[in-house]
């Protein structure tokens, strides 16, 4: 009888233990999306475990694979750097709002040229993109930069090759600042891209390795990537002439005079501002959550875990080069966005 209750006792606290570690694992919040922020968001995440013991399952699929993801109620959020509109957050019963700001730059793989040692103009950008700028040694480019002495060499233009939100940022700005892009390609998350040497890779992380990896390439990526993996980028002309290389500062300048309550889903372009500081090709990474969620307890730890990032991630998004968002930002987020959500 000892021996069996014992059996008994043990299997008990065995079943116990299982439960409690399925409570823990399901406890973990699940997101899908956007590789643009997910540099932050993996640094956000690691502190959180640390101060909540609550993890975050985010998977780093592409701005279009979290919109599916969240449509098809997979995860508790949805990802995008390209904001849905805002009759399509109607339609699926959701809400947008931004969670951090950064950029997209054009980096290249030209031997003997550096960081910020080649300059470009937005107009001149897109023909490379076009293709109509085939080569390095180029007559605009090189007038654009004097005393380089710029090789005979082919642009392999090199693309995200799935959906994505920095394509969305990307060909936003070429539009802006092109009206051949504009009227022969566009701007989208996933276009048909133009120039005939080109080469496509998966996230932030497949363009950057396929510039690293070949010679007189030509691409774009979130300013993150370009750092960890030590790629040169180019001077870039804002709306204002004047060449900028891509930081923080010239982020948060894009960003100072954005009206976030002039669209839906507060889904504004930050592509082209003006200003002396500002980086031509600045976005806002967007989340997207249902407003009456079907699991309210992951919809409840999403919120917990942006208002935790958004008071006590500032300094890591600064150290990652992204914008964090701004105290009266924030606060209108919740007061306005996180009070449709029923949790």
């Amino acid at each position: 009888m000892n021996t069996k209750r014992t059996l008994l006792k043990t299997v008990a606290a065995a079943a116990l233990a299982s439960l409690a570690m399925g409570s823990a694992i399901a406890a973990d919040i699940t997101g899908a999306g956007a590789t643009f922020p997910f540099p932050i968001y993996a640094k956000w995440a690691e502190a959180y475990k640390k101060d909540t013991g609550t993890g975050l399952n985010y998977q780093s699929i592409g701005s279009s694979g979290g919109i599916r993801q969240i449509r098809a109620k997979t995860v508790a959020f949805g990802a995008t750097d390209a904001p849905v509109k805002g009759e399509d957050l109607d339609k699926d019963g959701m809400v947008q709002f931004p969670a951090i700001i950064g950029g997209t730059v054009p980096v290249f793989n030209l031997e003997g040229f550096g960081k910020g040692e080649l300059r470009v103009t937005g107009p001149v950008l897109a023909e490379m993109f076009l293709g109509t700028i085939s080569k390095w040694n180029d007559p605009k480019l090189t007038a654009l930069n004097p005393g380089k002495n710029l090789p005979d060499q082919a642009i392999t233009i090199v693309h995200r090759a799935d959906g994505s939100g920095t394509t969305f940022n990307w060909t936003d700005y070429l539009s802006s600042v092109s009206p051949e892009w504009a009227d022969k390609v566009g701007k989208g998350a996933a276009v048909k891209w133009p120039a005939p040497t080109s080469v496509g890779g998966k996230g932030n992380e497949g363009v950057a390795a396929n510039v690293t990896r070949t010679k007189g390439s030509l691409g774009y990526v979130e300013y993150a990537y370009a750092k960890k993996n030590n790629i040169s980028v180019l001077a870039l002309q804002n709306k204002d002439g004047k060449f900028v290389m891509p930081g923080d500062d010239t982020f948060s300048a894009a960003a100072a005079g954005a009206d976030w309550s002039k669209a839906p889903g507060m889904g504004i372009s930050l592509v082209n501002q003006p200003g002396a500081d500002a980086y031509p090709v600045v976005t806002a990474s967007f989340i997207l959550m249902y407003k009456d969620p079907a699991d309210k307890a992951q919809s409840a730890e999403v919120l917990k875990f942006f208002d935790w990032a958004f008071k006590n991630g500032k300094t890591m998004a600064s150290e990652l080069d992204y914008v964090p968002l701004p105290d009266k930002l924030t606060a209108e987020i919740k007061s306005k966005v996180w009070t449709q959500i029923k949790n």
